[in-house]
């Protein structure tokens, strides 16, 4: 692995699990009145952005990266569509 992958990969790892304490704690509290919806579905768009150039750039750390943060950001919308 290049240096430049390396650099991807990282930054994958950090801003994808950046969303995991986010999950965690709606799980836990069942609460998302503090969470924006119009912020996460505006967040989606761009992660599905972000996924196509991957794929069309072959880059593997945008598609991994990208597809875990689409999980676990498609987890907290719908923890707030269900605990309203």
């Amino acid at each position: 692995m290049d240096l430049v992958t390396g650099i991807g990969f990282l930054a994958a790892i950090l801003t994808t699990f950046g969303f995991l304490p986010q999950v965690i704690k709606t799980w836990k509290t069942r609460s998302t009145k503090d969470i924006s919806l119009g912020m996460f579905v505006v967040l989606v768009g761009g992660i599905i952005l972000w996924i196509t150039y991957g794929l069309l750039r072959d880059g593997l750390p945008l598609i991994i990266g990208n597809s875990i943060t689409l999980f676990l950001v498609s987890i907290i919308i719908f923890f707030k569509l269900r605990y309203k």
